[in-house]
């Protein structure tokens, strides 16, 4: 927030480059998103770092609107696995998942999880290494569900 002094300083121009930064952050974000602060917020199950925005991953859901950050999707999908107990909101179809498409290094191309497509044979922040798509059309594309399959078949 900008304070009184701030104002005083920055002068309308200043105000206004503020204020056009600020929308421009906001318009990265899918409704319901948090956003993440790119190598300042941590990953939830492994506490490493977010920096790469190409393999981000968040989930959000239950009575609190709870998000939780992932740098990888492997993370959240042994998230999903261990803590469904603990939160059995997760499994409710009404719960939000993001994934970051690769192919966009700015980090601000989100995914619905469950639709997007993974693409093996990436090298990702904690080595599950599938990286998300937009389209089914990729030759060799996994659904979530069989990138799911795979990450907990191989274990980590």
């Amino acid at each position: 927030m900008i304070g009184r002094r701030d104002f005083l300083r920055l002068g309308a121009g200043g105000l206004a480059a503020a204020l056009i930064g600020c929308d421009r952050e906001a318009g990265k974000w899918p409704p319901g998103m948090q956003p993440i602060k790119w190598d300042r917020d941590t990953c939830v199950r492994c506490n490493m770092v977010i920096s790469d925005p190409r393999f981000a991953a968040e989930m959000r859901g239950g009575e609190k609107n709870t998000a939780f950050k992932f740098d990888d999707i492997g993370c959240l999908v042994f998230w999903l696995r261990d803590k469904a107990s603990q939160f059995p909101w997760m499994a409710a179809p009404a719960t939000r998942m993001w994934v970051a498409e690769a192919a966009d290094m700015s980090g601000a191309a989100w995914l619905d999880a469950r639709q997007a497509h993974y693409l093996g044979g990436r090298l990702s922040p904690m080595g599950y290494n599938f990286a998300a798509a937009a389209g089914a059309a990729v030759p060799g594309s996994l659904t979530f569900e069989e990138m799911r399959s795979q990450i907990l078949a191989r274990g980590k």
